[in-house]
């Protein structure tokens, strides 16, 4: 909201009437409203959250029209997470990209960065130029949802070793239950 308040989508109608209010302060006017009334809540397209000890948790749900599960799952990607990674250091044309970028085809990394342009995490750039050049680059908030990820793979490279060894043992075990 303009006034720096929001509507949290984590906030279900239990919580509400528990709470007496709304997220942003207002008195929850809930009672008397018909059953299929639309809720603040449903404006997102998923079912809400759960409040966890006053701490807001959004939680995307499994139907494949859920819009946070829908951007996640593009973004998330191992070819978005690659390219985004690679034009984190700088601008980078499509063929350099490809090079890079080890078992993409052209087809998928041209979808992967056509994706990512819709979403607003890429810009292409075409240069009217004999051939053309196209250039691509992180958008502001591409460089912050690299930030963001850079910390799932520092903690990857953290635990590869003990996943590794968790895999092994794992496969030990059902190994031997194959057996019996």
């Amino acid at each position: 909201m303009e006034d720096g308040t929001f509507d949290s989508p984590g906030i279900t109608v239990d919580t509400v009437a528990a709470r007496g209010r709304t997220a942003d302060g207002h008195e929850a006017a809930r009672a008397g409203a018909p059953d299929d009334a639309p809720t603040p809540e449903d404006r997102h397209g998923c079912p809400p959250a759960k409040w966890e000890s006053d701490v807001e948790v959004w939680q995307w749900d499994a139907r494949e029209d859920c819009e946070v599960r829908q951007i996640l799952d593009r973004i998330a990607d191992k070819w978005s997470l690659l390219a985004i990674a690679l034009l984190d250091r700088r601008v980078m044309r499509f063929t350099e990209l490809k090079r890079e970028i080890d078992g993409i085809s052209q087809r998928m990394l041209s979808r992967t960065l056509r994706q990512l342009e819709r979403d607003g995490i890429v810009e292409r750039t075409v240069y009217p130029t004999v051939p053309p050049r196209v250039d691509y680059a992180l958008t502001e908030m591409g460089r912050s949802l690299h930030a963001t990820t850079k910390a799932l793979v520092v903690w990857t490279e953290a635990h590869q070793e003990r996943i590794a060894a968790a895999r092994s043992a794992y496969d030990e075990r059902e190994a031997s239950l194959q057996d019996l």
